[in-house]
């Protein structure tokens, strides 16, 4: 089924002559025309993504509110029927297995909108934590997702729709029955920083929802928009990836995710994370950027002035927005101060770079 939902989508990016690649199980556009082009057409307007790839989980039952408390390290009390929450779920060690947003869709029922290639291990380790008899439904084969984002994604949806959509405040969602498209599912989320929609529809309506969408969206500059450009527009927003910047062995707090822990509250891993809030963590995910020519890539060594090795780079690009080199990457903990001078070293050079701020723009 997965191969099905994935060539029934490849095949109008085809026609959009997308440069395909395999990842997660699926062909996905890397790009339609050039990143720097798609990214900047996020920023100053707006683009549609395909992120069908996406993994969807269904958790309910009267326990639902307790077990998602113990799976997941946010609050899940600060839900509402309508609203989203970002959050992670960790292993016993404090490990992010991965990262999600969790949708209260209203009487004990959720949605957890996982990653890609997290999404068997994600469900088998929900499954050995069920301790609260809830219905954990894997239902990501049969539902498409497109986030249309940037400037001008509110007129596109709206104009769509035929619904003001300004009225959906960030992190919240509504669920709407069209004539067209059935059931969507409207939320003011996205990866991006540039504000916009994700759509949740039934796999049979993916084509016409992103044919229309194409159509609605012309007068306002709208592109299709591969992943090439999704993880340049996130990383200038200094957004983690699960795979680059967050892993099984990181916790949230050496990740700078303290924010989506809350303190008071008993989960999976949560002693770790209190442990390492209160005694600082060993390392910590810093941003930089470059003073001189280069692109900082994954793995790359940083050093400090003194020609130490302290850490790696874990995301790296030259952003499309501003043209610095910019990236991200695990330093000693004791080396992370602002406007510091560290070094990356590329291809053999050590390249100058500064410890800044994020985002990035």
């Amino acid at each position: 089924n997965m191969i099905i939902k994935a060539l029934q989508n490849e095949k109008f990016h085809t026609e959009n002559k997308a440069k395909m690649v395999p990842f997660a199980g699926y062909n996905m556009p890397m790009w339609y025309t050039t990143i720097a082009d798609e990214h900047n057409c996020v920023r100053n307007n707006v683009g549609i993504f395909d992120v069908s790839h996406m993994g969807e989980f269904y958790v309910s039952g009267e326990n639902s509110k307790s077990f998602l408390q113990k799976v997941t390290t946010n609050d899940i009390s600060k839900l509402e029927k309508g609203k989203v929450q970002y959050s992670s779920i960790l292993n016993r060690s404090g490990g992010i297995i991965d990262d999600l947003l969790v949708y209260d869709m209203g009487n004990n029922k959720y949605m957890l909108v996982v990653n890609a290639s997290n999404m068997g291990k994600d469900f088998l380790w929900l499954n050995e934590n069920n301790d609260f008899d809830v219905e954990i439904k894997n239902d990501s084969e049969n539902i498409s997702l497109f986030a249309v984002q940037g400037p001008n994604a509110e007129k596109v949806c709206s104009n769509l729709f035929e619904e003001d959509l300004s009225e959906i405040k960030y992190y919240n969602f509504i669920e709407k029955e069209t004539k067209e498209f059935g059931d969507v599912i409207i939320s003011a989320t996205g990866y991006t920083g540039a504000g916009g929609f994700e759509l949740y529809v039934k796999n049979k309506y993916a084509e016409s929802i992103w044919k229309c969408l194409i159509s609605k969206g012309k007068e306002y500059g709208i592109q299709p928009i591969g992943l090439g450009a999704r993880d340049t527009l996130r990383l200038e927003m200094g957004f983690c990836l699960h795979g680059n910047d967050i892993d099984d062995s990181i916790n949230p707090i050496e990740a700078g995710l303290g924010w989506i822990c809350k303190k008071d509250i008993e989960f999976i891993g949560s002693d770790i994370v209190n442990r390492d809030r209160e005694n600082k963590p060993s390392k910590i995910l810093i941003g930089f950027i470059l003073k001189d020519k280069g692109i900082p890539r994954k793995g790359y060594k940083i050093l400090n002035s003194d020609g130490l090795i302290i850490g790696e780079v874990t995301s790296g690009s030259i952003s499309p927005h501003t043209k610095k080199a910019i990236g991200m990457g695990y330093v000693d903990f004791i080396e992370n101060k602002e406007s510091k001078s560290i070094f990356i070293e590329v291809r053999g050079k050590k390249i100058e770079a500064i410890i800044t701020k994020r985002p990035f723009i």
